[in-house]
């Protein structure tokens, strides 16, 4: 079991939160569902259908976190309800994919969005492409493309690692500075476009020629649902950090509703904005919706407001997320001996340093490579089919462990757990079938769903590995 301080109160907890969630989703994806939907009162119910969601797998993470409120977060969970093995799956796929990778994606964004102000280095074309690696399934990546950005990248995540390193307080203050100025700048965001009257209210209610109809148009929706999942990704950081919060039972419940109904609200008014200032058709073709929203109000300074706010938005979930997912490496590095050395708290500090630089290093592996990209592709797919094995577990555990106490429950249960239940066993099966479609169809290199389940397997061998070695 852990033993790091709990030192982190309410305030701190919400800013993980939201700081987790808020990242460049809300930048990037409104365009594509717009082009989707074309519809935007479509459009603005996607926001608020997955929102609702993913507060429904939320809120039954929570009473499974109040009562196991241990550094670690899933990890901790799914040996409760499933056993060693599958926990061990979990965090292997977790360092493999999705936490690292995901680090490296927000970095990477960050760093490409710096680029806007300063112009970073780059190799020629040619030299870029000179060298080259073909992994099976994945395809050619090229590590000395846009190998400026990618330094960049880098050093952002070694800094971020290192200030967690040094001081939990550290990290947990830069991020509730970082949140803070995240929430002002989207506000006056809103605020500036919502009352500059360079849009029309029409704009709102208007759909597209385009809109598609009857099974088209659930495909479509399931397609935003997706992209909106996305941008909602990064609430269950503050599970991974349960262990080190204050008044976990009452904290953790409480910043997950707060924060995720506040980042729904959120999502909405800046995607009401948008369409304020933009018509459905205009939206849908563009390549960077909220810099065009901004230029319509502001001119040509927009593209700037608007790439300090990713920047600033990408450095905060960068922190939030490199601070929450070493817990997860750091956890199982307690249990597992092939791990061992990431479960070692750092003596001077008392934080998870080793969890920290093993997944710095891995994630810098992942930059320069350039495969964090493609792994990303499958990010959603595999970390919601563990969202949807939490949530079961919340059931198994209503059974398995009827006598313990649950200083938090559910609302709403069961129908609220076996919602999420169902509608993850649905978002899964119809990830896999488009993904298998678009393969055949030759829209697609890769089956990124099957390949994201291929690479969490590949930890199987390495759990009866490791349980060979320790009982040897």
């Amino acid at each position: 079991m852990s033993d790091l301080k709990r030192t982190l109160g309410l305030s701190t907890a919400l800013s993980v939160v939201i700081g987790g969630v808020i990242g460049s989703g809300i930048f990037m994806k409104p365009a594509l569902m717009a082009a989707q939907l074309g519809s935007p009162v479509l459009l603005l119910s996607v926001w608020v259908v997955a929102g609702i969601i993913t507060l429904f797998g939320a809120l039954s993470n929570a009473e499974v976190a109040a009562m196991f409120p241990e550094t670690g977060g899933q990890y901790v969970f799914f040996e409760k309800m499933y056993g060693s093995g599958f926990a061990f799956l979990y965090g292997w796929a977790a360092f493999a994919v999705f936490n690292t990778a995901g680090n490296a994606s927000i970095a990477y964004i960050c760093a490409q969005y710096t680029d806007y102000f300063v112009t970073l280095p780059r190799f020629s074309g040619a030299v870029e492409h000179a060298v080259h690696l073909h992994i099976p399934c994945i395809g050619n990546i090229f590590p000395l493309e846009n190998f400026g950005v990618k330094m960049l990248t880098a050093l952002i995540i070694v800094l971020l690692s290192f200030i967690n390193h040094y001081s939990v307080q550290y990290g947990a203050a830069l991020q509730r500075f970082l949140s803070s100025l995240k929430i002002v700048a989207i506000a006056l965001l809103i605020g500036g476009i919502l009352f500059s009257g360079h849009g029309s209210l029409h704009n709102i209610t208007a759909p597209s020629p385009g809109m598609p109809h009857g099974f088209a148009l659930v495909g479509a929706y399931m397609a935003a649902i997706a992209g909106a999942f996305w941008a909602y990704d990064g609430w269950n950081n503050i599970t991974f950090v349960a262990g080190e919060i204050k008044d976990p039972q009452k904290n953790i419940p409480t910043s997950l509703f707060a924060g995720l109904m506040f980042c729904m609200i959120i999502y909405l008014l800046v995607n009401i904005a948008f369409v304020y200032v933009l018509p459905l058709h205009q939206m849908a073709t563009s390549s960077f919706v909220a810099s065009d929203a901004a230029s319509a109000v502001w001119g040509v300074m927009g593209g700037g407001i608007i790439a300090l706010m990713v920047i600033l938005s990408t450095f905060g979930t960068a922190n939030a997320n490199i601070m929450a997912t070493a817990r997860v490496t750091y956890a199982m590095g307690q249990t597992s001996n092939l791990f061992s050395w990431a479960g070692r708290q750092q003596p001077k500090y008392h934080t998870p340093g080793n969890a920290l630089w093993l997944n710095a290093a891995w994630s810098v592996i992942l930059i320069i490579s350039g495969s964090f990209d493609t792994l990303t592709d499958m990010l959603i797919f595999v970390s919601w089919f563990f969202y949807g094995m939490s949530a079961l577990g919340v059931i198994i555990l209503r059974y398995k462990m009827k006598d313990t106490s649950r200083p938090y429950k559910v609302p709403g249960y069961p129908l609220v757990t076996l919602f999420f239940v169902l509608f993850t066993v649905f978002f899964l099966s119809v990830t896999v079938y488009t993904d298998v479609t678009n393969y055949h169809n030759g829209k697609a290199n890769t089956i990124n769903s099957l390949l994201g389940i291929a690479i969490t397997c590949a930890g199987i061998p390495l759990y009866l590995w490791r349980k060979k070695k320790r009982f040897s």
